[in-house]
């Protein structure tokens, strides 16, 4: 992957969520989104706007998600203009050591605003089921991705 200066402002941004995260700031967080932003958990919970993914994540990191870190590992991105960017991740939540094998893959879709900051516009994070995928390959070949092969 070329690392342009867009591409070098968008993986700080998602080095900045992960900061943001470790440190258990629910605004700083947010502040990494669009007010309009949606966002997508492995769970399938839809938040909607900056306040409301703020709300719930100083509720997440005061409860079910108190003491993780945040691991994000980038596998591509993509430019389609130049203020949008689409970056294909794994990433997971931990505590103690990281992980070596990531548990979600996640999508983010960013985009350049007025004041020249990058921001996350959309956020969908999957839980990955690597037994069924393998299983799913087996039976039918013709569904791995070309990445696999």
């Amino acid at each position: 992957m070329t690392i342009t200066p867009d591409a070098a402002e968008v993986t700080s941004v998602l080095n900045e969520i992960v900061a943001a995260w470790g440190r258990h700031d629910a605004e700083a967080y947010g502040d990494l989104f669009t007010e309009d932003a949606t966002y997508i958990t492995f769970v399938g919970t839809l938040y909607k706007g900056r306040r409301d993914i703020v709300d719930s994540h100083r509720a997440l990191f005061a409860t079910f998600l108190k003491g993780t870190k945040l691991a994000d590992e980038i596998l591509d991105i993509r430019f389609h203009g130049p203020d949008m960017a689409v970056v294909n991740g794994r990433g997971g939540t931990y505590k103690g050591k990281r992980p070596h094998k990531l548990s979600k893959i996640q999508t983010y879709t960013l985009v350049r605003q007025d004041d020249g900051k990058w921001r996350i516009a959309a956020f969908h994070n999957a839980k990955r089921k690597p037994l069924m995928e393998s299983l799913s390959y087996r039976f039918a070949p013709g569904i791995i991705p070309a990445s696999h092969k």
